[in-house]
């Protein structure tokens, strides 16, 4: 049985679209139809109901995900098995999209470089949602803001690096001001439901009477061209790589009262693979001690 079939059938049930399933996986809309189709096939019935846009799975289909986390989990674990002591076998780590760009591509290089052995699986999404993922199994550890909440004693927070919330001006703005700025500026606006975004927002609310809230959206880069192109000003986290619009913005150091966000790998004390995420760990420990603090 083909994994990655099971896996695009895990993500088809979750995402409620084949359109969206195709975004998360990086492939085609048909590639993903030709997945589910073939293991459709092998057990010779329908595992999901198609009206127009929307899939959602039948009651075979449900069956399956009842216990599909349980035999990926069952599946990687005979690979690590099969590799005996050695570093070797394959990891789902989830990411946040600024640790995809900023913090992961170093670590990577690393990993293959020192584990050759170790695949990697990288699963891009929010904070909440793969916080979620690695409760619930589906993938093996995330990186991602560190939550505000007491975690459970079955689950592990490694902080690797702390980004200070600063003020995104565009460039011709000369005042240096923060609270007059966000007094009288359009505010381009973290989205709240994101963990970062409610940092954001509640720092906001106690310094601002009334903000002029212009746009609301959960990607920084794009906020970063927004400011850039001059519709507003951004409360934002300080963040690590790369930053399209960097020479098109200024950011302004925010008062000490304002918050900062963690960014850190989550991860299960006690599962099969936490032996290889804890490798990980250590390895991204050591290669981000050369990245300056925000």
């Amino acid at each position: 049985m083909d994994t990655d079939n099971l896996l695009t059938f895990q993500i088809v049930a979750r995402q409620g679209s084949m359109a969206a399933a195709a975004r998360e996986l990086g492939l085609t809309a048909n590639a993903v139809a030709l997945r589910l189709r073939a293991l459709e096939e092998e057990f010779c019935t329908a595992l999901v109901a198609r009206s127009g846009r929307v899939v959602r799975p039948t009651a075979a289909g449900h069956a399956v995900l009842e216990q599909l986390p349980e035999v990926l989990s069952g599946l990687r674990d005979l690979r690590s098995a099969a590799s005996g002591s050695a570093i070797a076998g394959e990891l789902r780590i989830g990411a946040i999209a600024t640790a995809l760009t900023g913090l992961l591509p170093s670590v990577l290089e690393v990993s293959i470089r020192t584990y050759p052995n170790l695949r990697l699986h990288l699963v891009p999404g929010t904070s909440a949602d793969l916080f979620s993922r690695v409760e619930d199994g589906a993938i093996d550890a995330a990186i991602l803001v560190a939550p505000e909440f007491a975690l459970s004693k079955s689950m592990e927070f490694s902080l690797w690096r702390r980004e200070r919330f600063v003020l995104m001006v565009p460039p011709e703005e000369t005042r240096t001001d923060v609270l007059e700025i966000l007094a009288t500026s359009p505010l381009i606006l973290y989205d709240r439901g994101q963990w970062g975004g409610r940092l954001a927002k509640q720092w906001i609310e106690t310094s601002v009477t009334e903000p002029d809230v212009r746009f609301e959206l959960d990607a920084l880069d794009a906020i970063a061209v927004l400011v850039g192109k001059g519709l507003g000003v951004a409360v934002v986290p300080d963040w690590a790589g790369p930053r399209p619009e960097r020479n098109r913005v200024r950011t302004l150091s925010l008062p000490a009262s304002a918050p900062s966000r963690g960014i850190g790998l989550l991860y299960p004390r006690n599962a099969p693979r936490t032996h290889l995420v804890r490798v990980l760990a250590e390895m991204a420990d050591a290669e981000l001690r050369a990245l300056k603090p925000a």
